[in-house]
């Protein structure tokens, strides 16, 4: 097992990690009715995709 001859600091191991922050999801618009949602899915305000209804959404009172 490899062990390390020393210690490392903080300012080296934060270095390593700078690059480790996690990036949001990508958004597009929708089509059909133009409302923000996540690529490649089911738009969850109308429910289609790629230009045809999946999914009947219906309306919550």
């Amino acid at each position: 097992m490899a062990n390390p001859k020393s210690r490392i600091s903080r300012t080296r191991r934060d270095k390593r990690r700078s690059h480790h922050a996690l990036t949001p999801a990508g958004w597009s618009l929708c089509t059909e009715c133009f409302e923000p949602k996540l690529p490649h899915r089911v738009c969850p305000h109308c429910g289609h995709y790629k230009g045809r209804e999946v999914v009947v959404v219906e309306e919550l009172d």
